[in-house]
């Protein structure tokens, strides 16, 4: 009777040294499993930071080109904050480095994030907007002729 008793009184009140290496064991196979999976999160976010900068600039294209058409088609458009944006044919110059003005990389307000590069003649033609790591861009055309400029597809 007493050895019933000295064993009911020895119960267990918590985890073994075994047991615990165990669960560690598995969590670190599971975590090495996991880590590839979501280890490359950064480039999805670049690629969705462009993404907004060409929407960005496809809607800042579209407000300065009402804003034209409403001020009686200026060569300037004067927008909140006192900045103001050279036109070509309707639509924010392409230009950044001689606009006298601002142009589609101040009127989207990409100044910072993003660099850019510009080919072509003054005003017209066409600026590639390029991420901060320099991995995704994407090209801002101005039309040559009345008609709307074209932004193309990010690309990473």
């Amino acid at each position: 009777m007493k050895a019933m008793t000295a064993l009911s009184a020895k119960q267990q009140k918590g985890f073994t040294l075994i047991e615990l290496v165990m669960v560690i064991v598995i969590l670190g196979i599971l975590a090495a499993f996991a880590l590839p999976r979501f280890a490359d999160l950064g480039g999805d976010a670049e690629e969705a930071a462009t993404e907004g900068a060409r929407a960005s600039v496809k809607s800042a294209a579209a407000i300065v080109h009402s804003a034209w058409l409403a001020r009686g088609e200026p060569t300037t458009v004067a927008l909140e904050g006192s900045t103001t944006i050279d036109i070509v044919n309707g639509y924010p110059t392409a230009d950044a480095d001689n606009a006298a003005n601002g142009s589609i990389v101040d009127a989207a307000q990409l100044t910072n994030d993003f660099s850019t590069s510009y080919a072509s003649g003054t005003g017209e033609g066409t600026l590639t907007i390029t991420s901060g790591e320099g991995n995704c861009s994407f090209t801002y055309e101005n039309a040559p002729t009345n008609g709307e400029p074209s932004v193309t597809a990010v690309n990473c």
